[in-house]
């Protein structure tokens, strides 16, 4: 076994520091909350050295290889130090979305088996909170029990000192402090595990995938297919705990020897100004994002931006040309999930609204739900398996059954609905058992969206279905879930609401067909997200059925 294999984050770090030691590699962008604009810098030689110090720590907390630590933060230089550390000392990490509160996080944390958290500050509370939900039981197991020590890392954003409730608790600073180590690295096997990665959990409690080095290795090195050219700077305001902001941006930065810049949280308001001071070249789109940046009021200066291209995963075919158009630049689409199987659809290559082909080296189809493929345009699971007809691996930690039934008979299921025209060309349509049906066909809710987007009222929008108040079996009503621009709250003003949901009722009639015009128009403040950026529609079912939020209806 190579000792220094390629794949593995900490030799990439190795071998980059080798040659640019120097190269501001990642720049970390926090914008405060009176607008300033801060940055922190990493380069080659410090991601390697604080990966030692922290490598360093970790083994004084007796940690062992392939023992799990979780990392409770939003996207600091700490996280990639972190991830470095848990490379060259063969432990695993544990990405959690930092907003993750109460009986949820102590779950994930045990369920993981992390025996130790790098939290920020502001996520203090939430985790000393789950602890003690924790202790509860007095289990062998107990998250009491399992956890050994939390590293907290100061920030901005904490206005009250750090709660140092426990003798496990120290400052992640402290640990930074005194000569640089000299560990190797202990990762030699690209197939052992780098990291555990949560599954949305939409259905019932969130599943771990246990991510091979590998995974982020190969993936890490399709810069070039995926449009990155050396010179390039790539940005992101996606969460480093989602792969794709994990291995489309970091990890192909880092591989490339690129100089990547980062957001600490997704800024819609703020993108652009980020991507002109930094001069960056692409940046990543997730579906939930795409509206909520074309909603944003028309500006003069909208096309002068160093943006040449888009990374877009789940771009409205209605609303592609316009958002190329309006910021003069172009989409690459591309369709995959944590678990494996991907598909690009380069600029100027495939039909507008297609996710792809898949990569040279996997094989695709689409099935019925008989397993048997399906014709051209008919719609299906879309699934995968590697070039050689194997399944690509998936395993889902401590959880063979659902493992199997992921890759059942040697195919990746994506559980994503979607159909494969008669050149090649692969489309999504929606999650397997979602979609609104409505007097009996199906609705494109992306063109709903659009449309309010572009109406002045529109600060974000989502659209979804709800039982449809017929009874029809399988119909559903249409409820479009908005955020309006208003310095105002809801309640307090609500005599001008009134009027201006009667305007955007009036506008849907004009502009959307019949039996596209939403049946509900749901108020919120804020269109509730994942750390990558995808409405929770569940949140807002559950707020819709509540009445915690404001519904109108026609």
């Amino acid at each position: 076994m190579n000792n220094a294999s390629p794949l593995i984050l900490a030799n990439i770090i190795d071998q980059q520091r080798q040659q640019h030691a120097q190269l501001d590699a990642l720049t970390f962008v926090h914008i405060t909350t009176d607008g300033q604009l801060l940055e922190q810098t990493r380069n080659y030689q410090q991601l390697w050295d604080n990966g030692q110090h922290l490598a360093q720590a970790l083994d004084s907390v007796g940690m062992q290889a392939g023992q799990s630590f979780a990392l409770l933060m939003k996207n600091h230089p700490e996280f990639v130090d972190a991830m470095v550390a848990a490379s060259i000392s063969n432990t695993v990490f544990v990405p959690i979305d930092p907003r993750t509160v109460g009986e949820k996080l102590s779950y994930m944390l045990n369920f993981a088996e992390c025996r130790g958290v790098i939290v920020a500050d502001y996520a203090l509370e939430n985790l000393l909170l789950a602890l003690e939900h924790g202790s509860a039981t007095e289990q062998p197991n107990s998250l009491k029990s399992q956890l050994q020590w939390v590293w907290v890392l100061e920030t901005d954003e904490q206005q009250r000192p750090v709660p140092f409730s426990t003798q496990k608790t120290r400052l992640l600073s402290d640990l930074y402090a005194g000569p640089v180590p000299s560990i190797s690295v202990r990762a030699c096997d690209p197939e052992d595990p780098m990291q555990m990665l949560y599954t949305s959990g939409t259905t019932g409690d969130p599943k771990a995938i246990v991510a091979p080095h590998s995974r982020f290795g190969k993936n890490a090195t399709l810069g070039e297919l995926f449009g990155l050219q050396l010179g390039d700077r790539p940005y992101t305001g996606l969460s480093l705990t989602h792969a794709n902001a994990q291995i489309i941006t970091l990890g192909m930065g880092l591989y490339m020897g690129l100089r990547t810049v980062i957001s600490r949280q997704f800024t819609k308001s703020r993108l652009w100004e980020i991507t002109r001071h930094y001069g960056c070249t692409s940046f990543n789109l997730l579906g939930g994002m795409t509206n909520a940046l074309y909603s944003e009021p028309e500006r003069d200066d909208d096309r002068d931006n160093p943006v040449r291209f888009v990374l877009s995963a789940g771009m409205p075919e209605n609303l592609w040309t316009s958002f190329q158009q309006r910021f003069n630049l172009q989409i690459f689409e591309f369709y995959g999930s944590a678990e494996g199987g991907i598909t690009i659809n380069p600029p100027g290559r495939g039909p507008i609204g297609s996710i792809g082909k898949p990569l040279p080296a996997m094989n695709a189809m689409i099935v019925d739900e008989n397993d048997q493929p399906c014709a051209a345009n008919e719609p299906g699971e879309i699934v995968f398996q590697g070039r050689d007809g194997q399944a690509l691996a998936v395993q889902y930690f401590n959880n063979p059954e659902a493992s199997a039934k992921k890759t059942r008979g040697q195919w990746l299921r994506m559980g994503d609905i979607g159909y494969c025209d008669q050149q090649g060309w692969y489309y999504f349509l929606h999650r397997k058992g979602g979609g609104i049906r409505r007097n009996g066909d199906f609705i494109d809710s992306s063109s709903i969206e659009k449309q309010l987007a572009e109406h002045p009222l529109v600060n974000d929008v989502f659209v979804y279905g709800v039982p449809a108040a017929s009874g029809a079996v399988g119909e559903k009503d249409i409820v479009a879930a908005i955020v309006i621009h208003s310095k105002e709250p809801i309640a307090a003003n609500e005599d001008n609401v009134e009027l201006q949901i009667a305007e955007l009722f009036d506008y849907c009639r004009q502009y959307l067909p019949r039996n596209c015009v939403p049946s509900h128009l749901q108020l919120v403040d804020i269109i509730p997200k994942t750390a990558s950026e995808k409405p929770l529609e569940r949140i807002l079912l559950d707020q819709f059925s509540s009445q915690s939020s404001v519904i109108y209806s026609q």
